[in-house]
């Protein structure tokens, strides 16, 4: 007798505002069990100390995750100079301090954050989930060992102050994937003269989705079944940057039996890999082989949605 699945059937996306102080992890967990999915993953981690969007995947949405591991985002964070932590954050120690000014040059700090838009480099942290044989970069950290690390191209689309303290400021990123916030404001610091780490970041954006809808743990566990239900958008949300395509049932059958099938020449770039619907209903993602051809790419298990 074949095993049974634990868990529902449940899919879709859910846009977390993860709290201060738990891991992306934790709060998956906690995500995963207030629904009884049997699948669940996040798109992309948020340090412990961070807070803000967290989209969570459920079911059949898991299968596009990857597609806002890849995408852009917004941070808003604090910036604190004159002090350099080995975390890179005030979650670490204080490693180095540098005295400030009275008052901060505001107008060479906006002209020095200038020379961090567009492509950059940046070496990793050691405090970071980044591998170095087999191993977590943080593990070797908390063990007071540090590996060399290649730089890393990543792209700062914008950068601009949002506020002005005494001994920092905030800023607003918009970054490309692989951004470390943490870095970037070291990076910065260190231009300054003054070192710096940061003491709170928030994530505000990542692909298509902002704040105006995230939900907290909070009001996810008051919440009834029906209401929670509500807060998921459909798999297909996460994949807007990428064209529609609608099909018949006979194309549509052949495509979810990994067969090709033949498509009206133009209607996709070679190449290119399109949103494949059948009657509004979303049924995953095909790519076009040739001018009139398309083949299977990424497919929703629809025996699993009909079950749901």
């Amino acid at each position: 007798m074949a095993r049974r699945r634990k868990g529902l059937a449940i899919d879709g996306v859910l846009l977390l505002d993860k709290p201060q102080g738990m891991s992306s992890n934790h709060a998956l967990q906690r995500v995963r069990r207030l629904y009884q999915a049997r699948k669940a993953g996040h798109t992309g981690t948020l340090d412990p100390m961070a807070t803000g969007l967290l989209p969570i995947c459920l079911g059949e949405a898991t299968k596009f995750s990857a597609h806002l591991l890849e995408a852009d985002k917004v941070y808003r964070t604090r910036v604190k100079l004159g002090e350099v932590t080995d975390t890179g954050d005030a979650e670490g120690e204080v490693i180095a301090r540098q005295a400030l000014p009275e008052r901060l040059d505001r107008e060479a700090i906006e002209a020095l954050l200038t020379r961090f838009h567009g492509e950059i480099e940046q070496v990793p942290p050691m405090y970071s989930a980044l591998k170095h044989q087999g191993r977590k970069l943080y593990e070797l950290a908390r063990e007071g060992k540090t590996v060399a690390r290649a730089p890393r191209r990543v792209t700062v689309y914008d950068v601009r102050p949002l506020g002005w303290e005494p001994d920092g400021f905030w800023l607003e990123v918009r970054c490309s994937k692989g951004t470390y916030i943490r870095t970037l404001a070291e990076d910065i610091g260190r231009e300054a003269g003054f070192g710096a780490h940061i003491t709170a970041l928030e994530r505000l954006q990542t692909g298509p989705f902002d704040s105006a809808n995230r939900v907290t743990l909070a009001a996810l566990e008051a919440m009834d079944d029906d209401a929670r239900l509500a807060q998921l958008l459909p798999a297909d949300a996460m994949l807007d940057h990428l064209p529609p395509l609608a099909v018949d049932a006979e194309t549509a059958d052949r495509l979810l039996h990994g067969q090709r099938a033949a498509v009206a020449a133009g209607t996709l770039a070679s190449g290119s890999t399109a949103r494949l619907y059948l009657d509004h209903a979303f049924l995953g993602l095909v790519e076009a082989t040739g001018a009139t051809e398309i083949a299977p790419k990424r497919l929703v298990d629809t025996a699993a949605l009909a079950s749901g």
